[in-house]
């Protein structure tokens, strides 16, 4: 069998053991979190159910389990390689005392917040809506690979175009020449990525989604992947699940070698491998500005009303905060050259599935010439645009 490229099914601490030492590159583990919860998915079809345990009779228990696996993960860890732990708020602080111990509190790196926005029928408390990743490496002599992000639309043109050095008193302050004009820079890349991510989780029908509990999206795999080694390194996921890690390194020309001591998880994990696929994700593509498209004449004709965008909807721009008796009230702006009955029938529409509710339709034009409105539509007139809700 090859040393790479392959897939063990088994305890992760038994099968590093027989690994040589300094053979990885980089390491992404996904362990349990102490959720102290039975994790299980049904597949898509329905026909088939994923499940791993994650419960401890302490959590000391807990930590000696991953101690002794991450004392083996620095064993075949390369002295220029690097480790990104998976974890959330459960036991977070406590592995990063693990991971100090272990690999050293100089040779941490980041705490990288990975954020998204789900639906969750949260209990009193703040929705969780971040996992956490430490980052860490063997040594002071690591592959890193600076990436780099868009500027905020707020900065100021100077910091693109001009360098920056430091004054007597250690101060940043912009360049100058000999003459006293300024050094401009010779093109800037942008700004390096920080630690916080956002990088939507899974969709249930993304293509990649094959509904193993906790599955991550390659996208995000893909971004420490490029980030901390480079084609045809090694990277080893020993908690390796569903084998997104695995696809990620294949996809970009890396080794790949997963561990997982569920056979079932070797088994999706092999045949994800033969057809590796990625879902890309049109928010990240595009940004989120794309989505905002409810008609941006809102604050103007709601100037003094309570209202909330409504996004990617054809038919409605807002609804109401307030609820009123009737159910909530839905806004739509008669858009440019727009018919009326158009434009109230699609309001009308939007309205169908909403249940008990009336809307709005502001026009920007004469409606002499509009015949009838349904009885739960309202038209009124932008320049004397009142709501009587």
């Amino acid at each position: 069998m090859s040393e790479f490229n392959r897939v063990d099914n088994g305890d992760c601490l038994n099968v590093l053991k027989s690994a040589r030492p300094l053979c990885i590159d980089l390491i992404y583990l996904d362990p349990p979190f102490f959720t102290q919860k039975e994790h299980t998915e049904t597949t898509r079809l329905g026909d088939e159910k994923y499940s791993f345990k994650d419960k401890w009779i302490q959590k000391n228990d807990y930590l000696s389990f991953m101690h002794l696996r991450l004392v083996e993960c620095k064993r075949v860890l390369k002295e220029t390689g690097s480790i990104f732990l998976h974890c959330d708020r459960n036991a977070v602080h406590n592995l990063k005392v693990v991971c100090d111990e272990i690999f050293g509190e100089s040779n941490f790196r980041s705490e990288i917040i990975w954020t998204y926005k789900r639906w969750s029928n949260s209990s009193k408390n703040l929705l969780p809506a971040h996992q956490t990743i430490l980052y860490y490496t063997k040594s002071k002599k690591y592959c890193f690979n600076q990436i780099f992000t868009d500027y905020s639309e707020s900065t100021n043109i100077d910091q693109i175009l001009q360098n920056r050095t430091r004054d007597g008193r250690n101060k940043s302050v912009y360049a100058k020449n000999e003459d006293g004009s300024d050094v401009q820079s010779e093109g800037k890349k942008g700004v390096p990525l920080g630690d916080v991510w956002e990088i939507p989780y899974l969709n249930p029908k993304a293509k990649e989604r094959v509904n193993y509990p906790t599955q991550k999206p390659v996208l995000l795999l893909e971004r420490i992947v490029s980030i901390a080694s480079n084609e045809g390194d090694v990277v080893l996921d020993p908690f390796c699940g569903s084998g997104t890690t695995l696809v990620a390194a294949k996809l970009n020309n890396r080794n790949y070698w997963g561990i997982d001591e569920s056979s079932d998880a070797v088994r999706l994990s092999n045949e994800r491998l033969l057809d590796c696929v990625k879902t890309n994700s049109n928010l990240l593509l595009k940004g989120r500005s794309a989505y905002q498209s409810a008609d941006k004449r809102l604050s103007y004709v709601l100037n003094g009303v309570k209202y909330k965008p409504v996004h990617r909807n054809k038919g409605m721009d807002a609804v109401l905060e307030e609820k009123g008796t009737d159910g909530f009230t839905f806004i739509r702006l008669q858009k440019e050259n727009e018919d009326i009955e158009e434009g109230i029938a699609l309001l009308k529409k939007a309205m169908e599935t909403k249940g008990k509710c009336k809307g709005v339709f502001v026009v920007f034009e004469s409606t002499s010439n509009f015949r009838h409105s349904p009885k739960n539509i309202k038209i009124i007139h932008a320049i004397s645009a009142q709501l009587d809700t």
